[in-house]
């Protein structure tokens, strides 16, 4: 009885040795193919099936250059199967400034995250900006949200094929913000020449015990200027990891532009990531824009 126990642990030893490998070969390559409407390439040795989609519908120059979208102008997408969801995916989105934010908006609508938003280049007209991704799922709710991601650039540039080099409406000629009114919806802050800055700080452990603390730059600010109807913000928001899709989504349900998300230190903890952004429109909606953002952090 023994030797039979013995013999059937053997066997199914080898068994569950494979399930995994099971696992990542049931990942669905030609449905992720059809529903992003991408060709991809499988590896083998890392389990991973990646989409690509070059941008050579916009020719951009490098100082002064033009680069071949294989150089670093290709979005891309890899699908790998998950531990605790049916799948995973990474990517980097090559974007231009005019896609940036139509792109993020349906992305997190979609379920996905936005991990960072940064350049890669210098002296590269017209600017690219890329936009790192990820999320877990179901393989094709994951495929359908970069599909919908990259058809929203599509789109943009179909109604206007060269990217925009502006917002498109004029700034405000001369600054006149009421500082009663955006310090009811803030709380105290500076002003200078008609202009507004309201500061939040936090703090952050360096590597050498030191604290990091509001003044040595972890805070979230707001500056305002323009008219108290006709104003512009733009600012830094300094978010927990766990907190920056929440922040993300606020700011862009208010329709502030997101310009930048990466890190300003190494080795804090917690880990902070912050972003950038500008928002044009009355300055208590702005400000009430700014104050739902905060609202959404776990401060």
């Amino acid at each position: 009885m023994q030797r039979l126990i013995r013999a059937g642990f053997f066997l199914i030893c080898p068994l569950i040795a494979v399930l995994p490998l099971t696992v990542a070969a049931a990942l669905d390559t030609n449905r992720i193919s059809q529903v992003t409407g991408l060709a991809g390439a499988w590896s083998a040795g890392e389990g991973v099936f990646k989409v690509t989609a070059p941008r050579n519908d916009v020719p951009v120059t490098v100082d002064g250059w033009r680069m071949p979208p294989f150089m670093g102008l290709t979005s891309w997408a890899g699908f790998v199967s998950g531990k605790k969801e049916e799948a995973m995916v990474m990517g980097d989105l090559v974007l231009f400034q005019d896609e940036v934010n139509a792109v993020m908006s349906v992305l997190l609508d979609g379920g996905l995250k936005v991990t960072a938003l940064h350049n890669h280049f210098f002296f590269d007209e017209p600017k690219v900006y890329f936009m790192h991704i990820e999320g877990e799922g179901a393989t094709e709710a994951l495929a359908a949200g970069v599909q919908k991601a990259l058809a929203a650039a599509r789109e943009i540039r179909a109604a206007q094929p060269q990217p925009a080099k502006s917002f498109g409406k004029p700034l405000p000629g001369g600054n006149s913000i009421s500082v009663a009114v955006l310090e009811g919806v803030l709380g105290p802050g500076q002003s200078k020449d008609g202009m507004f800055k309201f500061v939040s700080g936090r703090k952050a452990k360096m590597p050498c015990g030191c604290e990091a603390t509001k003044e040595l730059g972890v805070n979230t600010w707001a500056a305002f200027a323009g008219t108290d109807d006709d104003a512009v913000v733009d600012g830094d928001f300094a978010a927990l990891e766990s907190e920056l899709q929440d922040v993300l989504k606020s700011l862009r349900k208010s329709a502030v532009n997101i310009v930048a998300i990466h890190h300003h230190m190494a080795g804090e903890e917690p880990r902070i990531l912050f972003l950038h952004y500008w928002g044009r429109g009355k300055a208590s909606a702005l400000a009430q824009a700014v104050k739902s953002a905060l609202a959404s952090q776990h401060q």
